[in-house]
C-alpha cells in the first residue's frame, strides 16, 4: 500500500477542466511528501483513460466539468474502478449535488478555498478508507432527500457499497461470508468495514453489528 511511513508516496490524480487550477494543485501537493500527482485530466472521460493507466490511490475531481462531470466520474468509477476513493473539490455547495454524490460512492466533497494542509489531510484520510466532508456543507449529506428515499439516519453517509457490507456484518457474517455473498474480494471487505468502524465510531465489531442491527431494522432478518 502506498502513503505509509516508509513506502511509496500516495498517487494522486487530478481531474479539473481549469489547467490554471490542475497546475495549481499539482504544485501544491507536490511540496508534501508523502503525496505525489501521478495524472492529470481535463474532463471525467479522459480521467478515465488516466485512472486505468496510472492506477491512483486517490482521484481529486471537480464536480462541474463539460461533458462527464464529477458526479458521473464517481459513479464510473464506482463501475470500473471499485474501492477508489474520489475527493470531490468544488466551489459549489449544493445540498441536492451533495448527497448525489456521497450516494454514488464519493469519498469526500471539499470547497476549493480549503488550506492546503487540510487538503492532504483529505486526500490521506480517504485513501485510508475514510469519508471526508467540509463542516459547512456536510449537513447536506446527512439531510433526508426526497420523501421515500432518506437512509436511515446512521447510515446516511455510507456508499451504496458500505451499506451491502453493513447487512452482512449486522448478520454477524464473517469477512469471507461476505465478500462470496456480495462477488467482492475480501480485502476489500475488510477496507469497507474498516470505513464502518470508523464512519459509525464503533468500537468493536461486535459494537458495528449490534448498531448495525438496530439501524438496519427491518432489513435484518
Amino acid at each position: 500500500m502506498s502513503g505509509a511511513e516508509g513506502t511509496a508516496p500516495w498517487r494522486v490524480v487530478v481531474v479539473d477542466d481549469h489547467e490554471l487550477l490542475r497546475r495549481g494543485l499539482r504544485l501544491v501537493l507536490e511540496t508534501i511528501d508523502d503525496l505525489a500527482v501521478v495524472g492529470e485530466a481535463a474532463d471525467g472521460r479522459e480521467a478515465l483513460a488516466v485512472i486505468a493507466a496510472r492506477a491512483p490511490d486517490v482521484v481529486i475531481t471537480d464536480a462541474r466539468m463539460p461533458g462527464l462531470d464529477g458526479l458521473g466520474l464517481v459513479r464510473a468509477c464506482a463501475g470500473a474502478h471499485p474501492g477508489l476513493p474520489l475527493l470531490v473539490l468544488t466551489t459549489f455547495e449544493d445540498a441536492a449535488l451533495v448527497r448525489a454524490l456521497v450516494d454514488a460512492g464519493a469519498a469526500g466533497y471539499l470547497l476549493k478555498d480549503i488550506a492546503p494542509d487540510r487538503l492532504a489531510e483529505s486526500v490521506r484520510a480517504v485513501a485510508e478508507g475514510g469519508l471526508v466532508l467540509d463542516p459547512r456543507i456536510a449537513r447536506h449529506a446527512r439531510s433526508p432527500g426526497p420523501a421515500g428515499d432518506a437512509a436511515p439516519a446512521p447510515l446516511a453517509i455510507l456508499t451504496r457499497s458500505e451499506r451491502a457490507v453493513a447487512g452482512g456484518v449486522a448478520r454477524g457474517r464473517t469477512n469471507g461470508e461476505i465478500a462470496a455473498s456480495l462477488h467482492l474480494a475480501e480485502g476489500t471487505v475488510k477496507n469497507h468495514v474498516s470505513a464502518l468502524l470508523r464512519k459509525l465510531e464503533a468500537r468493536d465489531r461486535t459494537a458495528l453489528a449490534l448498531q448495525l442491527a438496530k439501524a438496519l431494522g427491518r432489513e435484518v432478518p
